[in-house]
């Protein structure tokens, strides 16, 4: 089904594919158990958000390369450890009382967080589509 795709399309499709579950992930699943906790280092609720995250890529990726499970597991724990990481150091910026939502210095690391997450996942495709190619 893939197969035919151009590396541009696979490289779309598979970007596609990580951002529509990092939505899913981040703003449709995410508790307010991992919210809150996700500021306290090694914490189950950082923990447990950012496996959500692992899970899904894992789930997206196996879509592409089923039979890729040892390669797509890698990459996921790659992106486990970089997503909590993430996560950790925002919620460790934001902890001071006057970065709220209601100022702009809240959304500014926001967006920088997002687009961290993002560039994680150009990151994925880069390093997921070449095999994916050249074995097809």
């Amino acid at each position: 089904m893939f197969a035919d795709l151009s590396p541009v399309a696979m490289t779309l499709t598979v970007m596609t594919g990580l951002l529509v579950k990092h939505a899913i992930a981040d703003y449709g699943m995410q508790t307010a158990y991992m919210v809150g906790n996700k500021g306290r280092y090694l914490h189950p609720g950082g923990l447990l958000h950012a496996g959500l995250h692992a899970v899904f890529t894992t789930a997206v990726l196996l879509i592409f390369a089923p039979g890729a499970a040892l390669f797509i597991t890698k990459i996921a724990v790659g992106e486990f450890l970089v997503h909590y990481h993430i996560d950790y150091s925002k919620e460790r910026i934001c902890s001071d009382d006057t970065i709220t939502p209601t100022c702009a210095r809240f959304w500014q690391i926001h967006g920088f967080d997002q687009l961290l997450h993002a560039l994680t996942y150009v990151a994925i495709a880069a390093i997921f589509v070449p095999p994916l190619i050249t074995s097809s």
